[in-house]
């Protein structure tokens, strides 16, 4: 492996560090609501986020395999910057909502461009005979900065949301804050970090093994769509990994995207919600190495029955909601999501040619982004018709009785994956036979 393309190895670090670990995650359920949205008006937002990756992931995912995929990359970071910009200077007023749908849609569109082609850029970067003993160890590595990336941004992006705090961090300055003006100080730091993510993509060298292509490069794209679907939908093992992922992706995303929200109904105070957010980051560094251990030693059915396990016993402690030690719910989701991350990576990446692998990956990204545009609605739907049950009930109220409906739903879905395993198995119809 040249110099250049070694550079792309801790490149791939940064970039994912940079383009995910953002300071507004920790409160980002309370930031929309406190911008002035209803829940209902939040989780449509994340449909729309949800829905824009969809439409985008497979397309940009055949487009990096034909052009190149640091193109994509440095478009993705590009995107990034566009969208904290819009969020952290939007307006209030009647066209908040509307701008915030923009930034949701530049959010996914950088989401699309991303996922997939950094990852093949840098697995391709590596040496073709030793790419799958040395792939687990870069996961593993990308798990622990990443680990260390979002302990510091939920810790700081909590503590720069919560105005008391900063009022009495700065007092000794002499200047206070302005009521509600730190509720976008989260979105600020992390419109910095796009600017970072931008010039770490802009570094990136294209593996020689890929050539862009030229004047054909749409046609070329399109027919790499239809190798990655066939590619997708002719692997049963392949079929099988989305669909369980999916669906623990959706419920685990569901309660991240709500977590804040969660906190406030168990009576944790915001800066709390860093560190809770820090802690479910740290849990990287131990997922890490038991992670690559279970893939070593055990078999893929097992590893995701062991997450789908994680996700059911966190589910179920957030529908008991008890005050302050409810929090106990983010060790068992966040070990489940960190570990869900390092399996689908590493055997998609290992059972994917060259030739369609950030394609491939694409679908991998259109698969959870499906199922969390469906999870997303049907909460909304559910919130909605809660509060048309319950007149008068507050959003905090809504939002605690719609938690025990997700370990219920979750265990169905999980019942109805593991009926059709198994029927597959008898039916000697697939390749699962062989996980």
């Amino acid at each position: 492996m040249s110099d250049s393309l070694r550079r792309n190895i801790p490149l791939f670090v940064a970039f994912r560090v940079l383009f995910h670990a953002r300071f507004y995650y920790p409160v980002i359920g309370v930031l929309f609501l406190d911008l002035g949205l209803t829940l209902e008006q939040y989780a449509l937002l994340n449909v729309i986020w949800a829905v824009v990756i969809i439409t985008l992931e497979i397309p940009s995912g055949a487009l990096a395999d034909v052009i190149g995929r640091k193109r994509l990359v440095v478009l993705a970071a590009v995107l990034m910057v566009a969208e904290m910009a819009v969020l952290a200077f939007a307006p209030r007023g009647a066209w908040m909502f509307w701008l915030l749908v923009l930034n949701r849609i530049l959010s996914g569109a950088a989401e699309a461009c991303a996922s997939g082609a950094d990852e093949a850029l840098a697995y391709d970067s590596l040496p073709e005979d030793d790419r799958k003993k040395t792939w687990p160890r870069v996961l593993e590595s990308l798990m622990r900065w990443k680990s260390g990336g979002f302990f510091i941004a939920m810790i700081s992006g909590a503590a720069l949301f919560d105005q008391s705090l900063m009022s009495s961090l700065l007092g000794w300055t002499g200047w206070t804050p302005a009521a509600g003006t730190t509720v976008r100080w989260p979105v600020y730091a992390t419109l910095i970090t796009s600017v970072a993510c931008l010039f770490v993509a802009l570094s990136f060298r294209e593996p020689p093994s890929h050539s862009p292509g030229g004047r054909h490069a749409i046609g070329r794209a399109w027919q790499n769509v239809i190798e990655g679907a066939v590619h997708v939908f002719t692997s049963r093992r392949i079929l099988f990994l989305m669909v369980a992922a999916l669906i623990i992706d959706s419920f685990v995303r569901i309660f991240l995207t709500f977590a804040s929200n969660y906190y406030r109904l168990i009576e944790l105070p915001p800066f709390v919600n860093g560190m809770l957010g820090s802690a479910l980051a740290l849990l990287g560094f131990g997922v890490a190495p038991l992670a690559k251990r279970m893939v070593a030693h055990r078999g893929v059915v097992a590893n995701y029955f062991v997450v789908a396990g994680l996700v059911l016993l966190g589910l179920t402690g957030t529908a008991m909601a008890v005050p302050y030690w409810g929090a106990w719910v983010v060790v068992p989701l966040g070990v489940a999501m960190s570990a869900l991350q390092f399996f689908t990576s590493n055997y998609l990446n290992q059972w994917t040619e060259s030739t369609v692998r950030a394609t491939v990956l694409s679908f991998r990204g259109v698969a959870f982004n499906l199922g969390y545009a469906a999870a997303g609605i049907l909460f909304a739907q559910l919130t909605a018709h809660l509060r048309s049950t319950h007149p008068g009930t507050d959003e905090n109220g809504i939002f605690a009785m719609s938690l025990p409906w997700l370990p219920s739903v979750f265990f169905g879905c999980g019942i109805l994956l593991w009926l059709a395993l198994r029927w597959s198995r008898v039916s000697g119809q697939a390749h699962v036979t062989k996980l």
